[in-house]
């Protein structure tokens, strides 16, 4: 809710540029969030570059005076975290809202962590990737 109306000034989760994924069959949630990628696939297939690092967090970011709006970035996704905002005609992604994210530092319980990328957290990213693989193909 806090990611939503830092960006949007509305609380409203289908705008937050984190969202979260329910595993129903075996009650499981996950959220959705940019993984700032080392080789982003959005910033890739991106036919204007419109998608850039930021030097000072790392956090891709949109430039949406340049950007198309084709979409593309949205299908390249292999974690489905960049996002379409039909309200405002815009891409959206996380921005590490300038490297405070504010999920983290409002979630009440503690759900959100944010760690600086160091060669420690992609063990922790791939040992996540994996759980979240097994739930995926246990619900298939």
């Amino acid at each position: 809710m806090m990611c939503s109306f830092v960006h949007t000034k509305e609380f409203n989760p289908v705008r937050s540029r984190i969202s979260v994924f329910n595993f129903e069959k075996v009650g499981f949630s996950t959220p959705i969030v940019c993984q700032q990628c080392s080789v982003a696939a959005c910033m890739e297939v991106c036919p204007v570059s419109a998608i850039s690092r930021d030097e000072d967090t790392g956090a891709m970011r949109v430039n949406h005076d340049v950007c198309l709006r084709c979409k593309m970035c949205t299908i390249a996704c292999p974690f489905g975290a960049t996002i379409y905002d039909p309200v405002s005609d815009i891409i959206t992604k996380c921005d590490l809202c300038g490297g405070d994210p504010v999920c983290v530092k409002y979630c009440p319980s503690g759900a959100i962590t944010y760690a600086e990328p160091a060669p420690a957290n992609v063990g922790r990213r791939r040992d996540y990737a994996e759980k979240f693989k097994a739930v995926y193909e246990e619900v298939i």
